[in-house]
């Protein structure tokens, strides 16, 4: 199997960089670069990386996406009119009197659950035919279910769940309850957080410590007097000329998300695309305020790995991944591949179940078949304690 390289792992090189970060700083005598500069160069590269691979994450997930639209969309349209064939053909036969009351019982449900299915996609003639055939309504059973799983998420939440409405669609109450569970530990994470800012700002810091926080202070100065700078030379407003005035203002536009985000290495790239200064160059730039402006780009780098890591749990359970597989292109083209195998089985099964229930003999073949498969399974949850 060729190799397939770990978008995540840092030991391997990006292989197409955003954009060439690295090396900013450049020594116009070929003196080496000393130790702070070497520092500051080597977060710059770690942020072109990490950008690099965020891009690549990006390209990975539209092109699976598109070929999920082509390969699976298809698969599911043939079999959701499979399933469509099947519902009108039980609504057919359920008119007759040829089946005996355990096969009209067993018809009853599989019609019902396999027009709730169509149903819940849209289609509002198979919530009729489920409601023609159920003792209760596609709507309240939906709303008794919607109901259970909102007393099941405030159990868990220990409150109640604000903000989503009476009558609200399960997927609805589901997305609801995992945005709130999503918030109540982001807020115990930042109170861990707060309490342990609160025990070492208790404790006197050591003498390094010290300098460090005086390094991060004084680069943060020297970001928001970067800003200012642009800010002053971009103002389009200063401007008289319109080329130059729209100019200015997309780059000014930028440097605004560039210093939301506190993107140092952004904010000197637009520096010297616009104004051609170039403050990394040899001499312009104390070893001491590089060191604090590469403790500014190491809490770049944490949030951009940060972003990484979330962006691919993401994508991972979107896509169904096995968790401990590597995100890559390997890895989600074997995952597309099962999805169509299990698509195409199950195209097969039902057009093989429509075939045999085309008769009344075959029907009632299937309709028992369909109860013994049901009874086994109903078993099997009871020995394992599902049920």
């Amino acid at each position: 199997m060729p190799h397939t390289p770990d978008l995540f792992n840092d030991r391997e090189p990006a292989r197409k960089p955003a954009a060439p970060a690295a090396g900013l700083i450049v020594s116009a005598s070929r003196a080496p670069l000393s130790a702070a500069a070497r520092a500051f160069d080597f977060q710059l590269s770690r942020i072109d990386k990490l950008k690099s691979q965020l891009a690549e994450l990006d390209a990975m997930e539209q092109a699976h996406r598109l070929a999920m639209h082509q390969q699976l969309t298809p698969l599911k349209a043939r079999y959701g009119q499979c399933l469509r064939e099947m519902v009108l053909l039980l609504d057919a036969r359920l008119g007759g009197k040829s089946l005996s009351r355990l096969q009209r019982e067993t018809a009853t449900e599989m019609l019902c659950g396999l027009a709730a299915t169509l149903a819940e996609q849209g289609d509002a003639d198979m919530a009729a035919l489920h409601d023609k055939h159920s003792p209760q309504a596609l709507a309240e059973l939906q709303q008794a279910e919607s109901d259970q799983l909102r007393a099941q998420i405030e159990a868990v939440l220990g409150d109640a769940l604000g903000g989503v409405p009476e009558g609200a669609s399960v997927d609805d109450m589901l997305a609801a309850g995992m945005e709130r569970l999503r918030q109540v530990q982001e807020a115990a994470q930042e109170r861990r957080r707060a309490a342990t800012a609160k025990r070492k700002a208790k404790k006197k810091p050591s003498a390094a410590q010290a300098a460090e926080q005086a390094q991060l202070e004084d680069a943060e100065t020297s970001l928001r007097k970067l800003f200012r700078q642009l800010a002053s030379s971009l103002h389009p407003d200063r401007e008289p000329d319109p080329q130059m005035r729209l100019s200015k203002t997309a780059l000014m536009s930028e440097a605004n998300a560039a210093y939301e985000r506190r993107d140092l290495l952004a904010l000197l790239q637009i520096q010297q695309k616009a104004l051609g200064i170039d403050v990394l160059a040899a001499g312009q730039t104390s070893d001491e305020k590089l060191a604090g402006l590469t403790q500014l780009l190491k809490q770049q780098v944490a949030e951009l790995e940060r972003e990484r890591a979330a962006r691919s749990e993401r994508l991972i359970a979107e896509f169904e991944l096995v968790p401990r597989f590597k995100l890559n292109p390997a890895t989600l083209q074997m995952a597309l591949l099962e999805q169509v195998a299990e698509l195409e089985e199950s195209v097969s099964s039902m057009q093989h179940d429509l075939q045999m229930a085309r008769d009344d003999a075959g029907l009632k073949r299937w309709l028992n078949e369909q109860r013994r498969h049901a009874r086994y399974l109903d078993r099997a949850a009871n020995d394992m304690g599902f049920a």
